[in-house]
């Protein structure tokens, strides 16, 4: 039997009958569409997805957006949020709606993220050639701007005729919903194929379950790890993003109490413990805290879990100092596991601590050691303290007014409740986020590093409220990355999705600012300043009232000018019912305290400025300190 249907009717009746389960739990692979429509899906998806409304609205929920990188972001947030079990898709006209995706696209590839995305293409028949939007290619007529989502895509297809549908799709499921491939997921459909007219097996569109597994660990990989932690003195393990998307929690918890072994945590492995737990010992890295720093510099051992290693992560491959340094590595894919030459335990999270778990027995790390890493967590706590309520001689630097991005922090932290969840991407503040955060909650930070993508604060706070619809979400946002994308603030007051924007004005790039200083490039173009007669950007500040743009929306806004007023204004907003947002202004000349860390950022080699050659000489000397990480983990050291 067949049923006739457009391709973009069946591309979204099939869609709406795809499911996920992992451990018994199934679920709707796609919790909906987010478009924005033009001449190239208006006719095709769009009415595709009118049509299904009218059927079911429940069967594929369509939400307009008002930027498209900005809903691939949203879509990415939300997968993440639901651990890669559920997705979005996302479908744009052709050109520059389409090329407005690749940036969410390079995101959720990055981070390991599910999302489908649907650009629109150009004419298959190619009678109307060139149509508006068309990009032409002087070197091959096959060619469109969509070719540039391959890099950037773990899968990519176009649909020249309806019959290479069924394929791609089921492609596309594969993809999605492998732990190992999964990534940005790209059909290209030609805005004339979406509204051609096919025969269709019924079967197409039987519902359909896509089985999460949880791969295994091979046994003699399990028994060399567990050699390896036997023969180790000072053990640590680096928690990544794996250990979320694995809900490995509870093994790592119980691993960790039984071996005493310290806990570091990367941003996306954020939350893996509670901060106060007796093995936690913080973030790692380039803004990580200084006792898990000071741990990773000696360490023996290292066992990562379900962590890429970036380099903020390793500090640029300076954090492990121990000449005789091993790793071993537990990821779902191979070539995460292999790298920094260690032993690869191609494994899931959670099955390889608890195989790695039985292996050991009742082996545990020597007391004084454990002690040590706990003492070294309570004095960062301290750190910590000080910073979100610093003392007498840092407020008095304050202008009026102002307050640090610490106490900002800190009151957010010590007002929300565990369950909620700050959400962030790019700036200072993810740094700050990293090493200062107090997580409670396995789900209540999340910050994309990966990418580290400026605009995806408030549009990723969408994604994640949508994910967690029983948790307040708190979206840090900087007046850098909120003027680069603000528009879904629109979605949030269309579709009354709660998030609490805490907007924090600082004049400018804070982080980019701060660099450039320690690079010996003195914070230039980097603030948000009037230029000047003499041809300079150095006057006065910009007189942008981002308050007063925020409430163009339709949002109340917050203006808060104290930390009383700021604690009063967290009380006022987890009270409300709709989006809402706090505006701050903090002072970008007082940091965070430091993480005595590194981060490789090549500075000038030669030059006539005095503060760059000071730069330079530094760098040279940190780059002594950078290791290659090439011996073989089963080899002496």
């Amino acid at each position: 039997m067949t049923v006739r249907l457009t391709v973009a009717q069946a591309l979204v009746r099939f869609l709406s009958v795809q499911f996920s389960e992992r451990d018994g739990e199934r679920q709707k692979l796609f919790a909906g569409c987010f478009g924005i429509f033009g001449h190239g899906n208006v006719a095709g998806v769009g009415q595709a997805l009118l049509q299904s409304e009218l059927e079911d609205p429940a069967a594929l929920p369509y939400i307009l957006a008002r930027n498209e990188q900005a809903m691939v972001h949203t879509a990415a947030a939300f997968a993440r949020t639901r651990d890669r079990l559920q997705t979005y898709a996302c479908t744009a006209s052709i050109g520059p709606g389409s090329t407005n995706m690749i940036t969410g696209a390079a995101l959720a590839t990055v981070n390991r993220l599910p999302v489908l995305l649907l650009p629109s293409d150009v004419f298959a028949t190619r009678v109307a050639t060139p149509v508006l939007q068309e990009l032409e290619s002087f070197s091959a007529g096959d060619i469109s701007v969509n070719d540039a989502f391959r890099p950037v895509s773990k899968y990519f297809d176009r649909i020249w005729r309806p019959e290479q549908l069924p394929s791609a799709l089921l492609n596309a499921m594969r993809v999605l919903t492998d732990p190992v491939e999964t990534g940005a997921v790209t059909i290209a459909l030609p805005q004339d194929v979406q509204a051609e007219a096919h025969d269709w097996p019924e079967e197409l569109f039987a519902e359909r379950t896509w089985y999460v597994a949880r791969p295994l660990p091979e046994a003699s990989i399990v028994d060399k790890a567990a050699d390896l932690l036997k023969a180790s003195e000072r053990p640590l393990i680096v928690a990544g993003g794996g250990v979320a998307y694995s809900r490995a929690q509870d093994a790592l918890r119980e691993f960790a109490e039984a071996t005493g072994i310290p806990v570091a945590e990367s941003q996306a492995g954020k939350g893996s413990l509670r901060y106060d737990h007796p093995q936690s010992v913080g973030s790692i890295g380039s803004t990580g805290t200084t006792a898990a720093n000071a741990l990773a510099r000696d360490a023996d051992l290292v066992i990562g879990i379900g962590t890429r290693y970036g380099d903020f992560t390793t500090a640029s491959r300076t954090a492990f100092q121990n000449p005789a340094v091993k790793f071993v590595n537990i990821n779902v894919a191979r070539f995460d596991g292999g790298k920094h030459s260690g032993l690869p335990m191609v494994s899931d999270a959670r099955e390889a601590l608890v195989s790695l778990g039985s292996a050991l027995g009742d082996w545990s790390v020597d007391d004084q050691y454990t002690a040590s890493a706990t003492e070294l967590a309570r004095n960062w706590d301290g750190i910590v303290d000080a910073t979100y309520n610093p003392p007498e001689d840092v407020t008095a630097k304050l202008a009026e007014g102002l307050l640090t991005q610490g106490q900002v922090l800190g009151a957010v932290n010590e007002l929300s409740e565990p369950s909620d969840v700050v959400v962030c991407a790019a700036g200072s503040m993810p740094g700050d986020l990293h090493k200062l955060w107090r997580t409670r909650d396995p789900k209540g930070y999340h910050v994309e590093y990966g990418f580290s993508c400026m605009g995806y604060e408030i549009a990723g706070g969408l994604g994640v409220r949508l994910g967690a619809p029983d948790r307040d979400v708190f979206v840090m946002v900087g007046d850098g990355s909120y003027l680069m994308m603000s528009s879904e603030l629109a979605t949030a007051v269309q579709e009354n999705i709660k998030i609490i924007v805490v907007l924090v004005q600082n004049h400018g790039f804070a982080s980019i600012g701060a660099l450039s200083e320690s690079l010996g490039s003195q914070r230039f173009g980097t603030a948000y300043r009037k230029r000047t007669g003499d041809g300079r950007l150095d006057g006065d500040y910009l007189p942008v009232d981002l308050a007063a743009n925020v409430r163009s929306f339709g949002i109340e806004v917050l203006d808060v000018h104290s930390r009383t007023e700021l604690e009063k204004a967290i009380g006022t907003a987890k009270a409300a019912t709709g989006p809402i947002a706090i505006h701050v202004t903090t002072d970008p000349l007082i940091g965070a305290p430091d993480s005595d860390s590194w981060w490789d950022v090549p500075v000038s080699e030669v030059s006539e400025l005095g503060s760059t050659q000071a730069a330079s000489a530094a760098y040279e000397e940190s780059k002594k300190t950078q290791q290659p990480y090439l011996a073989p983990t089963e080899g002496d050291r």
